[in-house]
């Protein structure tokens, strides 16, 4: 299965402890910027998805730290999306550098109305650009997973 899309971040010297390794929560973060980053790209972002009375909440977060990131590297956060289902979808994440894997992960989300906050249906066309995005064939620009 391949990822289509990636955002590349550089780890600041806040993001690191006394030994200059990322600090884990760091990783979330990244995961965040590649979420917003790619739901702009295929979708017109979280502001549209707002604009529409929905908004989209974390529901669960894991994350699989293989190799330590370091104060100024270069990474780039492969993103997909998957799993669409009534309200749910789900977000899966690698983080490389040069290639090499250093750590993957993912992210539950549900869509709510953002008045009443209860759940609601991912919107149809939220939905369509997502699949639309996901078969889109880019193999110059995919990772593996």
């Amino acid at each position: 299965m391949e990822f289509r899309f990636a955002n590349e971040v550089t780890v600041r010297f806040a993001e690191t402890d006394a030994q200059g390794v990322a600090h884990h929560a760091a990783y979330l973060v990244w995961f965040e910027q590649a979420r917003v980053e790619y739901l702009e790209r295929v979708a017109g972002g979280y502001p549209a998805l707002r604009a529409s009375g929905v908004e989209a909440v974390v529901t669960q977060a894991d994350l699989r730290y293989l190799v330590p990131a370091r104060f100024d590297d270069r990474l780039s956060v492969w993103t997909r999306c998957r799993d669409l289902r009534g309200a749910r979808f789900r977000f899966e994440y690698v983080v490389q550098r040069e290639g090499e894997r250093l750590a993957e992960g993912w992210t539950a989300h549900a869509c709510i109305d953002g008045r009443t906050l209860q759940p609601t249906r991912i919107p149809a066309w939220l939905r369509e650009a997502i699949l639309r995005a996901e078969a889109e064939s880019r193999p110059e620009e995919a990772a593996e997973a």
